[in-house]
């Protein structure tokens, strides 16, 4: 994502945007609520980051004990994030993204949209520089 970030999106010539995506059930969709209580606090990424980081999480499933902790360790306001997570305010915009990128044709994660064709899958670099590239017309140098 880096190079992709560098290349194309710091220059201003691709816009990225994240939908949620729910695969595994209801863990997944608390998750995804879960990291928008974060975005909350300004901590979208870092949270989301610390979910799909095997390392970090160590073998840390998707309660919502977890997903407290997890909050507790970004150190976030902590009685702010559970009444966030609690109230499911975030629960129907999460499905809706997910069903978004659904009826795309994205079926696994990570699954990449771009201009309206799906990519699923990690990778590399290279695959995305040449659809950039077609689609847009410029060539990164």
């Amino acid at each position: 994502m880096r190079q992709i970030r560098e290349a194309y999106v710091e220059t201003g010539l691709v816009r990225f945007g994240y939908q949620h995506f729910i695969i595994l059930g209801p863990a997944s969709q608390l998750a995804a609520e879960a990291s928008e209580c974060a975005a909350e606090q300004g901590a979208f990424w870092d949270y989301h980051d610390l979910l799909y980081d095997p390392q970090a999480r160590g073998n840390r499933g998707f309660e919502k004990d977890n997903l407290e902790q997890f909050a507790a360790e970004l150190e976030l306001d902590i009685v702010a994030f559970s009444s966030c997570l609690d109230s499911g305010k975030h629960a129907s915009v999460v499905r809706t993204e997910a069903e978004m990128i659904q009826s795309l044709g994205v079926r696994g994660t990570p699954g990449f949209v771009i201009n309206g064709k799906p990519l699923t899958g990690a990778q590399p670099f290279e695959v995305f520089q040449e659809i950039i590239e077609a689609e847009t017309g410029v060539s990164e140098e």
